[in-house]
């Protein structure tokens, strides 16, 4: 596995660490296939009642590393930008294996939690944040919408109103709407993040196993995700092609304003 994502077992709960600290945990497609093999070697510890994923150094994640999109030939073909769905589903096929696990998922949020990376931690059971973490999809801004499920959770979550107030816009979300909201289910002081999930792990521990993952299992079946996450990937695979989707990447990696074109 990557030293790019850490597991670790303490006692019923196996952590899942995000470690490119100095890059702000931005993730690339080494760190995707290694939290898939993480959740998956999850599965298969006998004794494991929670997963708690969590990020090092000063947040969470910062989402995509946006300089995967220049070396995307090698793995999706040359002309990848005219087929998007094998990258699209590549994606989603890994975020879809945190809320398809047998085993809650906890997420930890700190410092910042923006774009993939709140896809990821809106694909888990329980999302726990520490104040002053900034939260949103601002993939607007990038000429782009949440492709990796996160149009479709966060309007589950919150309904359409907000979610399209949001992803439209690429705003970061309050903190306390967000726990008002569901979005999040507590936010707590930094210092007591981890414990606070320990705890919530704890005592998901003295529920009955089966239960627990059956329960999970029906409340997401209640939505229709898999039309939601085919939606994100057509409009994904015509946003991609944009002109605003080029001017927006070379303003992220120049740190210069954006000038959108419509086209």
């Amino acid at each position: 596995m990557s030293d790019l994502i850490m597991t670790r077992q303490r006692d019923h709960i196996f952590e899942i660490i995000l470690n490119r600290p100095e890059k702000r945990n931005a993730l690339n497609r080494e760190m995707m296939d290694a939290l898939a093999a993480a959740i998956e070697h999850a599965e298969t510890i006998s004794g494991i009642r929670a997963v708690l994923l969590r990020g090092e150094g000063a947040g969470f994640s910062a989402g995509i590393d946006v300089t995967d999109f220049m070396s995307a030939a090698e793995r999706f073909g040359e002309n990848w930008r005219d087929n998007l769905f094998p990258l699209t589903a590549y994606y989603q096929g890994i975020v879809n294996k945190f809320e398809a696990s047998s085993l809650p998922v906890i997420v930890l949020m700190h410092g910042f939690c923006l774009g993939m990376g709140m896809e990821l931690a809106l694909a888990a059971d329980f999302r726990i944040v520490a104040e002053a973490t900034r939260i949103g999809l601002p993939e607007s801004l990038l000429g782009l919408i949440p492709d990796v499920g996160g149009t479709t959770r966060l309007a589950r979550l919150v309904g359409p109103a907000r979610a399209k107030e949001y992803i439209m816009t690429g705003r970061s979300m309050d903190l306390y709407d967000a726990e008002r909201w569901g979005v999040v289910n507590h936010v707590v002081p930094g210092d007591d993040l981890l414990a606070r999930g320990d705890a919530l792990a704890d005592e998901l521990a003295k529920a009955a196993p089966l239960a627990v993952s059956y329960a999970k299992r029906v409340i997401n079946g209640m939505t229709d995700m898999e039309r939601g996450l085919q939606l994100e990937g057509w409009a994904q695979s015509v946003l991609v092609r944009t002109e605003d989707f080029v001017n927006g990447v070379q303003a992220v990696l120049t740190k210069q304003p954006v000038k959108w074109q419509g086209k």
